[in-house]
């Protein structure tokens, strides 16, 4: 868990006691200076080190309550320009969006310009994210919109002590702030697979002629469209969609593709099991078909023995309750998303990862028809391509603490260590985005090198043969879609060509066992390198490699390469 710090223009005072009994949390000076405690270098805050910070800003206080347009303009404008200037790229910051409540507002003949005064705070907090990858919007509108404003805030704590919420809305803003904390540091589940019949839709497929299934515009068909569009609205942020469902597959399909009401449609999807086999044996097969353990998944169906079932037989996929009323089904999946899959950000992969799944498909079945893997990998037209990791620091984030299976180290670090790393000079960065003939695979691979060659804990390595200072790979991951296709020996062999160009003449690497990373566990040893066993004192059970960079051997892959240099030339960074 991250320290934080909570900072703000009305007293907080309340909230950051009910914080503490949970987190590490900054006890701020007072209240009314926010951004002064940030600017002031020999202010405790920056001697207790916070990694992520969040401001809940009272806008009708920073107005002064001065509510004219131009004037609330120049404000808003202002506190903005000073927060950019005192924010670190190794810090999360969540800026809260406004609710404008004062007394003034019920004499207030002009009706619109609440929604006026709030959209301008919005649209320089919009603006902020867009240029900072490390801030985001703290939902606090919507806090006090769900509570209502009658119960929301106290005039009489504020005349008290300038505490403006009340008891209820502090409670509600605490548990917001630790969801955000649990959001930043947890792994999200990956797949939603889902039922059809009194799931997706209400009644059964195949049973029209007698019982229309009930989706449509009105009434309970009304509350299935609903769920539909909760499940879209997740699909499009990089929940990847999943069909398992007992069946007649013809009848099933037709449903989803001709169905006027339906919101979602096949293409949806990301993997389709419309079958009558056991469906925890069809999750067994999907989790293979994408590459993904199991607790990736969550299964949702409102047949209480199936979701037994697969609890007992997979009990790492999740299995979320099924509601006992059809109204209840959109709120759910609210609650699911929450659970299972929110993240922090939200990156241009993930828009696209259903795309790049589908893809996939189209890559297995030119697999089977090719038959010989060297032609295979051949007519893909693989390219790698180098890019700057400092205009992708979200998905480097995504990718260091998220991936498992091809993960050689399994080190996590915050996005403030990768800020601070990817800026200093004793780590390089390698990032690279993958694409072939289907399309393209986003950026799926990283590398962090210590020029140092130091570990975690400053362990040095002493290698034979290897001057001392020589760079180690203490991290190297890549995403498990583009697995298998030896795009990690051009990866590699990229690192060791530019490592080589800065003079250095050995690199080391390090394979550090866990339960998920047996898939590279011999992956040193097909690239070329030397081992070393045991681990230097201060080891994890794992093994020790090393190359020297004058005799890389020559490695079975097929791929173009585009150096950083060249991607840049090309617009591709």
């Amino acid at each position: 868990m991250p320290r934080i710090a909570l900072l703000s223009n009305i007293n907080m005072d309340v909230v950051i006691r009910l914080l503490g009994k949970e987190v590490d949390i900054y006890r701020t000076e007072g209240y009314g200076n926010e951004l002064g405690t940030l600017m002031n270098p020999a202010s405790s805050y920056h001697t207790y080190g916070a990694g992520m910070v969040f401001f809940v800003m009272d806008l009708m206080e920073l107005l002064e309550h001065d509510l004219d347009p131009t004037a609330a303009e120049g404000r808003i404008r202002q506190w903005f320009r000073n927060l950019q200037g005192t924010l670190k790229q190794e810090v999360v910051y969540y800026v809260s969006d406004s609710y404008l409540w004062g007394m003034e507002l019920e004499t207030t003949a002009d009706m619109g310009r609440k929604l006026h005064l709030e959209g301008l705070w919005q649209q320089y907090l919009e603006k902020l994210c867009q240029v900072r990858q490390n801030v985001r919007i703290l939902p606090f509108h919507r806090l006090i919109e769900t509570l209502g404003s009658e119960k929301s805030f106290s005039m009489k704590m504020w005349y008290m002590g300038k505490i403006l919420l009340s008891g209820e809305a502090q409670k509600r803003l605490c548990t917001l702030i630790l969801d955000k904390v649990r959001v930043e540091t947890r792994i999200p589940r990956k797949v939603l697979l889902l039922d059809l019949d009194n799931t997706l839709w209400g009644g059964l497929a195949g049973e029209s002629d007698h019982t229309p299934i009930e989706l449509s515009e009105s009434h309970t068909g009304l509350a299935y469209k609903n769920l539909q569009r909760v499940i879209l609205q997740m699909q499009r942020q990089g929940v990847l969609l999943g069909i398992v469902s007992k069946n007649n597959r013809e009848d099933a399909m037709e449903i989803l593709d001709a169905h006027p009401h339906m919101v979602l449609r096949s293409a949806d999807f990301a993997v389709i099991r419309i079958n009558w086999r056991p469906k925890y044996e069809n999750i067994q097969d999907i989790a293979g078909e994408l590459n993904l353990g199991l607790d990736s998944f969550v299964f949702w169906d409102d047949n209480p023995a199936e979701r037994e079932l697969v609890g007992t037989m997979l009990p790492e996929v999740a299995v979320p309750d099924f509601p006992a009323s059809p109204e209840e089904l959109a709120p759910a999946m609210g609650s699911i998303y929450r659970e299972y899959f929110e993240k922090a950000y939200v990156t241009d992969e993930d828009r696209t990862k259903t795309a790049q799944y589908t893809a996939n498909a189209a890559r297995k079945q030119l697999e089977q028809e090719t038959g010989d893997f060297q032609t295979y990998l051949e007519q893909l037209q693989i390219v790698i391509t180098r890019v700057d990791p400092a205009k992708h620091m979200e998905r480097l984030a995504q990718l260091v603490n998220k991936t498992n299976q091809f993960n050689l180290t399994t080190i996590r670090y915050t996005q403030g260590e990768l800020a601070r790393i990817v800026e200093g000079q004793e780590k390089l960065v390698y990032l690279y985005r993958v694409t072939d003939k289907f399309g393209d695979n986003g950026v799926v691979a990283a590398a962090v090198v210590d020029v140092e060659g130091r570990l975690p804990g400053d362990i040095m390595l002493k290698v034979e043969n290897r001057e001392a200072g020589q760079p180690v790979v203490e991290e190297f991951v890549m995403s498990c879609r583009v697995m298998g296709k030896n795009i990690e020996y051009a990866i590699l062999e990229d690192v060791e060509s530019d490592l080589k160009a800065r003079g250095y003449t050995h690199l080391a690497g390090v394979y550090l066992p866990t339960a998920k990373n047996q898939p590279v566990e011999k992956l040193y040893d097909q690239m070329g390198y030397r081992k070393q066993e045991p681990l230097p004192d201060g080891g994890t059970g794992g093994t020790v490699y090393y190359l020297e960079l004058a005799e890389v051997p020559k490695r079975p892959y097929a791929a173009k390469v585009i150096s950083a240099v060249e991607a840049d030339k090309e617009g591709l960074t």
